[in-house]
This record gives structure tokens, sequence and C-alpha cells, in this order.
């Protein structure tokens, strides 16, 4: 699966050699050009990690670090011009996974972020082999469903979708993000053919597909996945 980025920096060539290095390493990059715009692309979207600069022309590096770590456990790999050691260690201690200093080689920017990826959970705690909401388990290495320790038959196709829904569990997620979180391409929203898998998804693993417990539909937004379930 396309692994999502969030790169948040204020210098646009920089932040422009950076997205096109990681996108043709295979990634899918969002760019925000303050800390303000950071926090709110964080808030709408689920990303698998995040670089972050701390020299940011609205706000410092290390508020934004602190907030995001408030809410969610996204590997953070920091980018630094500053030549004090303190501010890396305060960085690391209000929760960044790593940080890399300016000027920079784009190959070792790579190396680190493929580093922190590896190692740390992202949201939904993605660093787990197997997703267990009570009865229900989902396997990531085998791409397998269980209900009650029975395989829910589904495409594989379906499971990913299943699986993007429960690496974020509580978040709203719309059908193009959903969509894109799955094949890497973006999906325009009146697609509805995602209504199709979902509700055959819900065959497979709901008690009452007609009255889901686990995939909940949103009203004009998406579907999400409950957090708690029996």
């Amino acid at each position: 699966m396309v692994q999502h980025l969030l790169l948040i920096e204020d210098d646009e060539r920089l932040a422009q050699l950076v997205v096109d290095y990681l996108e043709g390493a295979g990634f899918r990059l969002r760019h925000a050009a303050s800390g303000a715009e950071g926090l709110s692309q964080h808030s709408q979207y689920p990303f698998d990690a995040i670089i972050l600069d701390l020299m940011l022309p609205d706000m410092d590096g290390l508020d934004v670090c602190r907030s995001i770590r408030a809410e969610a456990k996204t590997p953070i790999l920091m980018l630094t011009a500053r030549g004090e050691a303190m501010d890396r260690i305060v960085g690391l201690e209000l929760g960044a996974d790593d940080y890399l200093p300016k000027p920079f080689e784009p190959r070792e920017l790579l190396a680190r972020l493929k580093a922190i990826l590896r190692r740390g959970p992202a949201a939904g705690d993605a660093g787990q082999d197997v997703l267990r909401f009570g009865r229900l388990e989902i396997d990531r290495d085998g791409r397998e469903a269980r209900l009650d320790g029975v395989a829910a038959h589904l495409t594989g196709h379906q499971f990913e979708m299943l699986r993007a829904l429960a690496e974020h569990p509580g978040r709203v997620l719309t059908r193009e993000q959903i969509m894109d979180l799955v094949r890497g391409e973006s999906l325009e929203a009146f697609d509805r053919s995602i209504d199709v898998h979902i509700s055959r998804i819900r065959q497979a693993i709901e008690d009452n597909p007609k009255e889901p417990r686990r995939i909940i539909t949103v009203r004009g937004a998406g579907y999400v996945f409950a957090k708690v379930q029996e």
C-alpha cells in the first residue's frame, strides 16, 4: 500500500525538491507551508509519517510537534537548520522520532524516513501485524479478516479497504481518502462503486449488515471504523 506523508516546510524550493524525490521513491505527499496549515492537514487526513521543519513562519515547529503528538503517534522526522543541540533534544523529548540537520542529502532523508516507518507505529497502531477489534481480527501480513476465528470472504480490494478503515479507527474517511489509501490514486467522490464494496464487506464482518456496528456511514462525509466493538 502506498504510504502517505505530510511535509511541513516553508521553503518552497526545498519542499518541491523533497516532494519530487520522495514521490519518485513511491510515496504520496501533501505539503503545508506553515505550522497552522500543517496542523489543519493533519486533522483532516491520515498520514503514515510527518516531515516537520522546526523553523516555520507562523509558529515554532516544536509547538507543532507537541500538538501532533498530543493527538496521534504518527512518526515525526524533524528538519532543522538550528545549530543548538538543545532544540533537537527538546524535539525528541516531545515525541519526534528522529531529526535531520539542513542541508541534507535526499538519500539520507529517504533512509531515515524508511527507518522510522519500520519501527514507529502510525495511526491505528500500524506497527501491529494483526489488528484486533473484539471478535474481529484483521491479519495484515496474511491479508485475511477473521470473525470469531473464521475467515471472511473478501476480495483483495475489499480487504485493503477494510484495512485502510481499521488502521484509522474513529476517524471519518471520505470515499476519495479510502481509495487513495488503497490504491494510491485519487478517485472522484461521486464514484459510488466504493459503496458496493462497503456493503459486501459488511456482509462478511457484521452480525447484521443492515444495522452495522463496525463500519458506520457518516452522511455527507464518508465512513468511520468504530473504535469500541464487542
